[in-house]
């Protein structure tokens, strides 16, 4: 009889350490995967940062390209003016 309480005692204490490191893994997990999730967001950020950046020069780029391509067209606009008058005259 006293060998059976013993037994249960130590039984019940086991399962009592068992679900004591159980639970610190979980934990344990839990933190990791904010910690993960922190990082991430952070990355998520500072690649949305880039993007808009990068945006904004495309868009810089692109506002000189039309005005250089609107000077071309002024250019050629003349040069065939010029040459239509010319063309007249022979």
């Amino acid at each position: 009889m006293l060998s059976e309480n013993k037994f249960s005692k130590y039984l019940i204490y086991a399962i009592g350490e068992i679900v004591m490191v159980v639970i610190g893994i979980l934990i344990a997990l839990q933190v990791n995967t904010w910690k993960i999730e922190k990082v991430n967001k952070n990355s998520e950020e500072k690649y949305l940062s880039n993007i808009v950046l990068d945006l904004g020069k495309d868009i810089a780029n692109l506002n000189n390209l039309m005005e250089f391509k609107k000077k071309d067209c002024l250019v050629i606009n003349k040069l065939l003016t010029i040459l239509t008058v010319l063309r007249k005259l022979t």
